[in-house]
C-alpha cells in the first residue's frame, strides 16, 4: 500500500508524526493528552479506499471525536485515472490497480484534502499546524489544471 509515502505526500506538519502499518499517528501538541490518528476508509471493493478517517483520542478517555474525509468531497481524484475510471471507482484508489513503480494514488491532488485536515486539526490542536506547517508546495503527483483566461471586457476593481 505504501502508506508512509501517501502520508508524506500530504506533508502533515507534525514533528512527532509516524506511520505504523496503514495508519498515521501524531501528538500535535507536546505534553498534551490528545493524539491524532489518520487511517484509510474502506469501500465495498477489496483494497480500495474512499477517503481518510481522522480520530482525536485522549490517552485516558479514548476516542473523543472522529470524522471521515472522502476523496470525492475534497477533489482528490478529479482527473481520469485510467483503470480506476473503467472500474466505476472514480473517487478512490485501489492498491492492486497501480502501474508498476507508481503509487496507487498517481494523479491525486491533495490540496483540498490537506486543507480539510488542517481545518480539523486546528479545532483540536490550536497552534500546532501553524507552528510547524511546511511551506505549501504542489504535490509531486498533483494534477494541475490550466487557469482559464479572463473574459474579454471584464472589469475589475
Amino acid at each position: 500500500m505504501h502508506a508512509p509515502e501517501f502520508f508524506a505526500e500530504l506533508r502533515l506538519p507534525f514533528p512527532s508524526g509516524i506511520t505504523v502499518g496503514t495508519t498515521y499517528y501524531a501528538t500535535p501538541i507536546a505534553d498534551s493528552p490528545l493524539r491524532l490518528q489518520i487511517g484509510f476508509t474502506d469501500t465495498q471493493y477489496r483494497n480500495a479506499y474512499g477517503g481518510l478517517r481522522m480520530t482525536v483520542m485522549h490517552v485516558d478517555r479514548g476516542t473523543i471525536d472522529a470524522v471521515a474525509l472522502s476523496f470525492a468531497d475534497h477533489g482528490t481524484f478529479r482527473s481520469a485515472q485510467g483503470p480506476l475510471r473503467s472500474r466505476n471507482m472514480p473517487h478512490t484508489f485501489n492498491i492492486t490497480l497501480a502501474e508498476p513503480g507508481q503509487p496507487s494514488w498517481e494523479g491525486a491532488d491533495f490540496t483540498g484534502l490537506r486543507d480539510a485536515i488542517e481545518r480539523y486539526a486546528t479545532v483540536w490542536f490550536p497552534g500546532a499546524w501553524t507552528a510547524s506547517a511546511p511551506r505549501r508546495v504542489a504535490s509531486k503527483s498533483a494534477h494541475t489544471n490550466p487557469v482559464p483566461p479572463a473574459a474579454r471586457g471584464a472589469r475589475t476593481r
